[in-house]
């Protein structure tokens, strides 16, 4: 791109400078008008989330994004530099991105006093304009507006009286950018109090120095919702001056939240040409994250993030990976088992309540893969509990006969490929419960008996045991008997 090295010559070429809101004002229309996607990899918030945004753009409006954890507020906030122009000219040094058209700084007016039409022109490309801050308890004044420097006094022999003797902070120097703070409940309140003229009026004080720097940011804040936490607040009037507040939210659906994940998943390329996670257990794992949102020994508050299911699914793949590389396999198929090898992504993603806190994270997270085993089962099996009896013939029948007969099945963990479905095949009726229920054949029905019999297990037709390195299913009345019989150690019946 051919661009202007000096004032003169950007003149001539009859370039236009705009504030930063009507650039993201101008350039969205556009995009409006053509039916360009903003948020490419934002997933969910098509008719909730960017709506709001884009009007809050056309309105000029400095934006708060309020949600929970997890919820692509900062995602949103990156994704708005999409919408300023491509490149802008500046005055060549200034920190403050001074526009050729109109300095603001010291610098800048001195420059063109020194050098008229022969000022020199820098041109910076909108990726250098987006600045971004965690908000954090030891954020001070002076990062964020700035301080006298005494250094640079010393080194230019100037007077602390010289405005030239500031050292500008971060909000300055986003002069003509976007400036996002996340999680701004987390900024001292006297550090909010800061904020307030700049958001309204374009002022900024320094240690005594009274400046007007009218200074062109478009502010995007992230927080979650101040009820929620106990780490701090916005304070109001600095909540009153930005002008669009606007709520976000998990995923409404499965579906949605099953697209945000293979979205974010980070499997090596090995882990995706070698590791096939059934359809089934996507969903189950994205079944996890919605019970618990809805679990009453998890902290609701605090929220759920979608984290969970993102690293989840990356466990998921890696379990049947290492079991595959254990067994000199080329192709390895995730399985129910595998879920126990998650179990690591859920407890580090979830705040529990007290009644959590007594169960323990990893009873909280074994009780959730129980509950959606249960659903997922009654999703694609009938209920056998509500069977008719004498009327419906039970379609467990068989099952249940080789497990009373004495039977039992062992699934290892690392067991191969070959001798998962060999010990799945030796149950009698679970390969025709899956066939005549779902009309599954071959390959596709292992999963599927697999489910069956993790299901039939959480709905006490049979009995499962878990061990360090399987699980164990046989009958429940026999192990009834083999637990209540007995009572002594001297092998007497129970009377």
């Amino acid at each position: 791109m051919n661009h202007s090295k000096t004032l003169g010559e950007l003149k001539k070429s009859g370039y236009r400078s705009r504030p930063v809101k009507e650039e993201l004002r101008t350039n969205l229309i556009a995009k409006l008008r053509t039916g360009d996607k903003m948020f490419s990899r934002v997933i969910g918030f098509d008719d909730t989330v960017l709506p709001d945004i884009e009007r809050a753009v056309l309105s000029r409006h400095n934006i708060l994004l309020l949600g929970l954890r997890g919820q692509a507020k900062t995602r949103i906030a990156r994704l708005l530099d999409n919408l300023l122009d491509e490149y802008v000219p500046i005055i060549a040094g200034s920190e403050l991105n001074d526009d050729p058209l109109n300095p603001i700084s010291r610098y800048g007016r001195d420059m063109l006093a020194e050098h008229g039409d022969n000022t020199p022109i820098e041109w910076i490309h909108r990726s250098q304009r987006y600045v971004e801050k965690l908000a954090t308890p030891d954020v001070s004044v002076a990062d964020l507006i700035g301080d006298v420097d005494p250094i640079k006094a010393a080194s230019l022999k100037l007077p602390y009286s010289d405005e030239r003797v500031i050292h500008f902070g971060l909000v300055p120097r986003s002069h003509r950018s976007i400036f996002v703070i996340n999680e701004l409940p987390d900024l001292q309140p006297r550090i909010q109090v800061s904020l307030f003229n700049i958001l309204q009026e374009g002022d900024i004080q320094i240690r005594g120095f009274k400046l007007r720097l009218p200074l062109d940011i478009q502010f995007v804040f992230t927080a979650n919702p101040e009820d929620y936490t106990n780490r701090g607040s916005i304070i109001t009037p600095l909540k009153d001056r930005i002008e669009s507040q606007i709520l976000t939210h998990y995923p409404k659906t499965i579906e949605i939240a099953r697209q945000i994940t293979q979205q974010e998943a980070r499997l090596a390329e090995q882990q995706r040409q070698a590791v096939t996670v059934p359809d089934l257990l996507q969903v189950m794992l994205e079944m996890i994250a919605f019970e618990a949102r809805s679990s009453e020994l998890i902290d609701e508050k605090s929220g759920v993030s979608a984290r969970l299911t993102i690293s989840g699914y990356e466990n998921l793949a890696s379990t049947a990976e290492r079991r595959m590389l254990i067994n000199h396999e080329d192709k390895a198929t995730a399985r129910i088992t595998d879920f126990w090898g998650v179990v690591p992504a859920i407890t580090g993603k979830v705040e529990l309540v007290y009644e959590g806190e007594q169960e323990g994270p990893y009873n909280v997270a074994i009780a959730l893969l129980s509950k959606v085993i249960r659903t997922t089962f009654l999703n694609h099996f009938p209920n056998p509990d509500k069977l008719k009896k004498g009327v419906e013939k039970d379609p467990y029948g068989t099952i249940r006969a080789w497990f009373s007969g004495g039977n039992q099945l062992e699934l290892l963990n690392d067991a191969s490929e070959a001798d998962f479905r060999s010990a799945l095949d030796k149950v009698a009726g679970l390969r025709r419960l899956v066939e005549k229920t779902l009309g599954l054949k071959g390959d596709d029905a292992y999963t599927f008996m697999e489910l069956a019999l993790h299901g039939l297990a959480e709905l006490n037709i049979i009995n499962k045991e878990m061990m360090e390195s399987r699980f164990a299913f046989r009958d429940l009345l026999a192990d009834m008997l083999d637990e209540g019989l007995f009572d002594d150690d001297d092998g007497d019946f129970d009377n």
